[in-house]
């Protein structure tokens, strides 16, 4: 079963990189800094949210 995720996980990454690369290739470079920066915003938020929420969860199952 942990194989079965593991390709899974490579299959989603390669996809990323695919669309990522497919995207560079198509965009002019004012557009796409645009969206860089959309892009990192979005990323930190998430970052921030799940370092939040494990931090959290962590202290639940260390403090319980």
């Amino acid at each position: 079963m942990a194989k079965l995720g593991n390709t899974i996980a490579t299959l989603l990454a390669g996809a990323a990189v695919g669309v990522a690369v497919g995207y560079l290739l198509a965009t002019d470079k004012d557009k796409r800094q645009e969206d860089l920066e959309k892009l990192k915003s979005g990323l930190t938020k998430i970052k921030e949210k799940f370092n939040k929420e494990t931090a959290d969860l962590e202290e639940d199952i260390y403090h319980t």
